[in-house]
Parts: C-alpha cells; sequence; structure tokens
C-alpha cells in the first residue's frame, strides 16, 4: 500500500502546477508557494493542497507551508538564486533529506551538486524526473532514448489487474507493455498475455505522462 509523502513546492509556474498535479494524484499531500497570487490559478479547482504566498525561502513563509512535517522539497521556481537558497534552507534548516532544484545555467548546477542538492535542468522531461527524485518510491526510468521523449519503466500494477490481458492494462495507462519479467526470466508479451501474481511489468511512455500512468496502473481495472 503506497504511503503518503508530504511534499512542499516552491514555485507554481508550469513545471510547479503540474508537479503538485502529479502528487495528488499519486495520493500525496502538497503545499505550494509562490510570490505571485494569481500564480496559483494555474493548479487545478480539485487541487486539494495548501496555497501560500511569499517568499519560498523565508522561514515563516516555510513554515506556513508545513516544513516542519515535510518530508520532500522541490524549489521549481524561475529564479535560479531563490531556488538554490529555498532549498539550502530547507535541507539546513529544516533537515528534509529530499531536496531538489530547479536550475536553468547548467554551470550553476554543478556547484549546487557539489552541495549536495540535487538539480535539473530545464528538459521536457523535467516533471518527471523531479517527481522521482522526491518521492521514496518513486517510479524510476530503467532506460530512455536520446531525446528523452520516451521512458521505460516498471510499473507496479494493482492486484486487480492479476489475470487481466495486458492489452487492457495498456488502455488504462495510455502506455505500451514492452515485456515482463517473470520468474526472472524476460517475456514478450501478444496482447492477450495476462498479467501474473509475479510479473515486473515494463512499460513504454512517454515523458510527461509517468504520473498519469503510473496513477492508472496502481488503481484497479474500471470495468465495461
Amino acid at each position: 500500500m503506497r504511503t503518503g509523502v508530504y511534499v512542499v513546492i516552491m514555485g507554481c509556474g508550469r513545471v510547479g502546477s503540474s508537479l503538485a498535479a502529479g502528487l495528488e494524484r499519486l495520493g500525496h499531500d502538497v503545499a505550494v508557494i509562490d510570490k505571485d497570487p494569481q500564480a496559483f490559478r494555474r493548479l487545478s479547482p480539485e487541487f486539494r493542497g495548501k496555497q501560500v504566498v511569499g517568499q519560498g525561502f523565508h522561514r515563516d513563509v516555510l513554515i506556513a507551508a508545513g516544513v516542519e512535517r515535510a518530508q520532500a522539497f522541490a524549489a521549481v521556481s524561475s529564479g535560479d538564486n531563490s531556488n538554490i537558497i529555498s532549498a539550502r534552507v530547507a535541507r539546513e534548516s529544516f533537515g528534509i533529506e529530499l531536496v531538489v532544484a530547479r536550475i536553468y545555467d547548467a554551470k550553476r548546477a554543478a556547484v549546487y551538486e557539489r552541495l549536495g542538492i540535487p538539480t535539473v535542468a530545464t528538459v521536457p522531461w523535467s516533471t518527471d524526473r523531479l517527481m522521482r527524485m522526491l518521492l521514496p518510491d518513486g517510479v524510476a526510468s530503467a532506460w530512455r532514448e536520446p531525446t528523452g521523449t520516451v521512458a521505460i519503466l516498471p510499473l507496479p500494477v494493482h492486484e486487480s489487474w492479476v489475470g487481466r490481458p495486458v492489452k487492457e492494462l495498456e488502455a488504462a495507462t495510455g502506455s505500451r507493455v514492452a515485456f515482463i519479467v517473470r520468474f526472472g526470466t524476460g517475456v514478450l508479451p501478444k496482447p492477450d498475455t495476462s498479467v501474473q501474481a509475479e510479473d515486473t511489468v515494463y512499460v513504454a511512455a512517454v515523458s510527461g505522462t509517468v504520473s498519469d500512468v503510473t496513477a492508472a496502473a496502481a488503481a484497479p481495472p474500471q470495468e465495461g
């Protein structure tokens, strides 16, 4: 059973709002910080988490967002300096181990990595990569093709998928089942191949959809 993580996100731009939505779909609790109240319009009307207005590196703002009980922190605003300061405060002042900063300047990124702050550059699949870095049980891709557009990843599936054909899993998740590892042996499945209890299912998915694919597979099949 998936255990929820409390995540604080600094920055409610395209990446921050997408990350917040993806984390909520996976059952995690989220707080979002942004200095511009209008930025929260990017969040879905169904967003249930906290929305905190302020600078993400100010202690009182972080505390208002619940940083003291957070297990993960993502700094994904449009400013490198704000991101790295916020990330360092989260780690050094509040002891959060799962911290990541989005950095636009590749030269700076190398410096921050040496400080122990994992960074993500502005790449098309940054939301997926942030998710994997923030969540202890995040789904890590096993392989990506050179452009980063398609990923192959092991997909945890709900127990109710056992006995169902892979074509139904593909339809529900919007992914392709690339292969299955069954009793230690790789299997190339046919559309009517059924999922078995001990299978490790590897799927090919378009980057940017990994959180949706994961959430769909974690839910039981919808009848009809």
